[in-house]
């Protein structure tokens, strides 16, 4: 019995600790209110780059899309990095008032890529935003973006929202989006701390980014290196929730396995690397910030927390009712529990609360079993670049 209780001891503590962790942060997310930028008038040049490896599919929507920003055409420029596009799509890119960059690797990277063109633009843009091959901007996204960048302001997150909700595991991808923007966004900033960055429709001030970039060495998940460098400078990074950018949601299983399996290994790469540097920040230099997002780092997917507590919460439940064992051990998983489905609820926009999303959790344990497959091969999975494939078909 001692050395059962003492197993159900350390996984209650170390699922309690990620459900409190994320509890705090959804119900400080409540709180979020968005801050009221005033547009100065000064249009600051922005780079808007847009990395592609082979999405011939989607790329000109997305081109022409980001020309109709109402933002003074002077001074922007849609920067398409084009890695591997068939020719057809180059020549049809070329008719566009676009920049067209194309590159060629042995081993293709997102960082590769921005770091080529960068190589190759002006030094003249102030500002750079990030936008994947499949993302939509709102039209004032740009504008809302200059409003919002001072001299003190280093990077923003947009608000990257679905693009499309046209089967069950797009439906889920997108719940999961907001979710996440609800704790590692919102309820960041609500607290004091840097908002999380995605990947994609985020800005950073030019020049500091370029310097960010020439350093990255990062196959997979850049954006988690150039996250924790800027956060070990102790720089903050803002969230603007009405700065919209449409992202493509994943619209099949093995999608969804391989994208997790990415940016699970990324994590697991990224905590090992900093944690102890950051745990030292914290000690020697009061830098919540950078250790925050290393603990960040470690938390387990919330579908996979979720999953985790329904199955061991039954088990242990129905073994200590069998063995008369002390009930404050059942009592605990009831609570953890009940504390996760109440994190993940008041995290999700009210939009989501009809029966299609009620449907598409049929799927919800599908999606744990992909998770914790994606788990266990991680292995090396940082070391190689994982193209996920975007389609003009999300409607």
């Amino acid at each position: 019995m001692l050395i059962y209780n003492s197993i159900q001891l350390v996984l209650l503590l170390l699922l309690g600790l990620a459900t409190l962790y994320i509890l705090i942060f959804s119900v400080a997310g409540l709180f979020y209110k968005e801050r009221v930028y005033v547009n100065s008038g000064k249009a600051q040049k922005i780079a808007v780059l847009i990395p592609g490896y082979k999405e011939d599919e989607v790329i000109l929507e997305v081109a022409e899309s980001a020309l109709q920003q109402n933002y003074p055409f002077g001074d922007f420029d849609v920067i398409i990095i084009a890695d591997s596009f068939q020719k057809e799509t180059v020549h049809a890119l070329k008719k566009l008032p676009v920049k067209l960059i194309e590159v060629s690797f042995d081993k293709s990277t997102k960082s590769k890529a921005l770091n080529s063109a960068m190589a190759l633009l002006p030094e003249e843009y102030d500002i750079a935003v990030i936008l994947d091959a499949d993302n939509l901007m709102e039209q004032d996204f740009l504008s809302k973006i200059n409003a919002a960048f001072s001299k003190e302001t280093v990077a923003i997150q947009g608000h990257r929202t679905a693009k499309n909700q046209n089967n069950s595991w797009a439906i889920l991808d997108a719940v999961s989006e907001e979710i996440n923007n609800h704790i590692f966004r919102k309820g960041h900033r609500v607290l004091g701390l840097s908002s999380a960055i995605i990947g994609s429709g985020m800005a950073f001030k030019y020049d500091y980014f370029k310097s960010l970039m020439s350093e990255a060495t990062a196959v997979g998940g850049f954006d988690k290196e150039i996250e924790l460098k800027m956060l070990k400078e102790g720089n903050r990074i803002q969230y603007l929730h009405d700065a919209i950018v449409y992202d493509e949601k994943i619209q099949k299983s093995d999608v969804f396995g391989n994208q997790r399996r990415r940016w699970l290994s990324a994590q697991l790469h990224y905590f090992r690397k900093d944690f102890l540097h950051a745990f030292k920040d914290l000690l020697l230099k009061s830098n919540l910030d950078y250790f925050d997002k290393a603990i960040q780092f470690i938390q387990p997917p919330r579908i996979l927390l979720l999953g985790s507590l329904m199955l061991l919460s039954t088990i242990f439940i129905f073994s200590n009712n069998l063995l008369n064992n002390n009930s404050m051990f059942s009592i605990s998983w009831v609570l953890i529990s009940a504390a996760c489905i109440f994190s993940l609820i008041i995290s999700m926009p009210r939009h989501f609360f009809n029966v299609r999303t009620l449907t598409a959790l049929v799927n919800l344990p599908g999606g744990m079993l992909l998770m914790l497959r994606s788990l266990m091969k991680i292995k090396g999975a940082n070391k190689q670049f994982i193209h996920t494939r975007h389609t003009a078909n999300t409607k």
